[in-house]
């Protein structure tokens, strides 16, 4: 059963457990004047990353997936380059320290 809070026009706080379909109290418990529930915002926390980002892409979030892309892409050209580079030369030690003999 939820619990309720509910304040009197005097200030006067208190709560009631009772079910949904109970009627809400009307009266104060200490002063019997008219009361009102008092509604508090429910506790939510969005806990991980990019929890907007992912279900609710943007133009600006797509430029930038694109960008990171093209920057990852570059990267793993620039280290293939490197290694086609490296692997000649010394190929190409090997093969002329061969016929030297």
């Amino acid at each position: 059963m939820p619990i309720y809070e509910y304040r009197c026009e005097n200030g006067h706080l208190f709560e009631v457990m009772q079910k949904i379909v109970d009627p809400p109290v009307t009266a104060c418990t200490t002063c019997a004047a008219p009361v009102q529930r008092v509604f508090h915002p429910i506790a939510v926390h969005f806990k991980g990353s990019g929890f907007y980002n992912t279900d609710y892409g943007t133009s600006k979030r797509k430029r930038e997936l694109d960008a990171s892309a093209k920057d990852g892409a570059d990267k793993q050209d620039a280290k293939t380059k490197e290694k086609k580079d490296a692997a000649p030369s010394s190929s190409k030690d090997s093969s002329s320290g061969a016929t030297a003999d």
